[in-house]
């Protein structure tokens, strides 16, 4: 009796002060962190978004630009008055003595539902440690009144950046990484240069990889650059415009995946060559660049002269796959949703997650499409054109 008394008196010694949430309990240390920014960030106002934001660039060994008093200021109303707006800017430079006076500005609103906010200071932590690969100078920035006028990005690039806004190679805009079940999307404008860096980053093993989109996403902190004629790519998780309210509790998990692929993207965009700018393209030439929803297409993409999608399930996939190990120890079972594009040629390509099960069978249904032969490839008004489609791929465990 004495010894157990003994033993549980010193499992509450180690107990936090404070409970811990259920679906904290499965953070890693990345998502754990951005939850916690996350709910610091929760209920504050812009002011408030602001200096917390400063503070944990400082934390994080990053230069702050300027005082607080530098990163107010007021914009006009419709109604007359002024209204008091603030970004939080901070910056790393790079060491190579040719690319240093270049910068890459890595950005999120301030508005929202804070998941932005939260990978960035993950994504500034992870830079400043890694500062010594970084051959450009790169600017985190927070920006204010994103959804009024992008106010803080044109303050930026105007007023406060105004005689450095020429040697800003590239712009990258998280915008809402916080719904990754939903998929996680690039938006370039169809910028050949940041697709071709895409192409690269997504060709190497990747946590996630993004669905490249080549027409503009909506208002955006974005748009303040490519009216500079600054090549930018919107990071954000499901397509916008954004169908219903924004997730109040972002997916954390989701997030750590999406991080790692900017990360890379990043650390890729500051070395190599700057991807130019040019016009925006008809909105024909757009239009013929986005993949057509397999529900859209006149003509659905057929595999082994079949239109029906059971029979590549059948005949390829369930063939093929093989349940992970660590999945069957573990008891592990359940539908991953794959998203991916049977183009124009009939390849299957941009293969990735839309709603993951658990990483060693999201990885198995992703390997197992990915080596698809080729299919027959859809047709609108008698055009062979890209083709989306998304599928279930099941794992079940049969019982003993």
């Amino acid at each position: 009796m004495n010894r157990l008394l003994v033993t549980l008196l010193l499992c509450l010694a180690v107990l936090p002060s404070r409970a811990q949430g259920y679906a904290s309990l499965f953070d890693g240390e990345t998502a754990a962190s951005m939850r916690a920014s996350v709910e610091a960030l929760s209920g504050t106002d812009e002011a408030g978004a602001a200096a917390f934001m400063s503070e944990g660039f400082r934390s994080r060994g990053l230069d702050v630009l300027g005082s607080s008093l530098d990163s107010s200021f007021g914009i006009l109303t419709e109604k007359g008055d002024t209204a008091v707006c603030h970004n939080a800017l901070a910056w790393i430079q790079g060491y190579d003595k040719g690319l240093r006076n270049k910068y890459l500005v890595i950005a999120a609103p301030i508005d929202g539902n804070a998941s932005g906010l939260a990978m960035l200071l993950e994504l500034a932590g992870r830079l400043s440690t890694n500062s010594v690969l970084l051959r450009r100078s790169v600017i985190l920035a927070a920006f204010g009144a994103s959804s009024d006028r992008c106010a803080g990005s044109w303050y930026f690039l105007n007023r406060s950046f105004a005689a450095d806004a020429a040697n800003i190679d590239a712009m990258v805009d998280i915008c809402l990484p916080g719904e990754g079940a939903q998929g996680f999307y690039a938006y370039t404008a169809s910028n050949a240069g940041l697709d071709a860096i895409i192409g690269r980053i997504s060709g190497t093993l990747q946590p996630v990889k993004p669905h490249l989109i080549h027409k503009e996403p909506v208002v955006s902190d974005h748009r303040s650059f490519y009216a500079k004629e600054i090549p930018s790519v919107t990071f954000t998780s499901g397509r916008v415009p954004k169908a219903g309210p924004v997730q109040e509790s972002p997916e954390y998990d989701w997030m750590e995946r999406e991080l790692e692929y900017i990360f890379n993207f990043v650390m890729e965009l500051s070395g190599c060559e700057a991807p130019s700018f040019f016009p925006e393209i008809s909105n024909s030439e757009t239009d013929a660049a986005i993949a057509v929803p397999w529900n859209d297409c006149d003509v659905k993409p057929a595999f082994m002269n079949n239109y029906d999608p059971n029979v590549f399930l059948n005949k390829w996939v369930y063939t093929y796959l093989k349940y992970p190990q660590y999945a069957v120890d573990n008891g592990i079972q359940g539908k991953v949703l794959v998203d991916f594009i049977i183009d124009a040629k009939g390849r299957v390509r941009d293969v990735h997650v839309l709603k993951g099960v658990h990483p060693s069978l999201d990885a198995e249904a992703v390997k197992v499409v990915e080596a698809s032969p080729d299919w027959r490839p859809a047709r609108v008004r008698g055009k062979k054109v890209d083709c989306e489609m998304s599928l279930y791929v099941e794992f079940r465990l049969k019982k003993k």
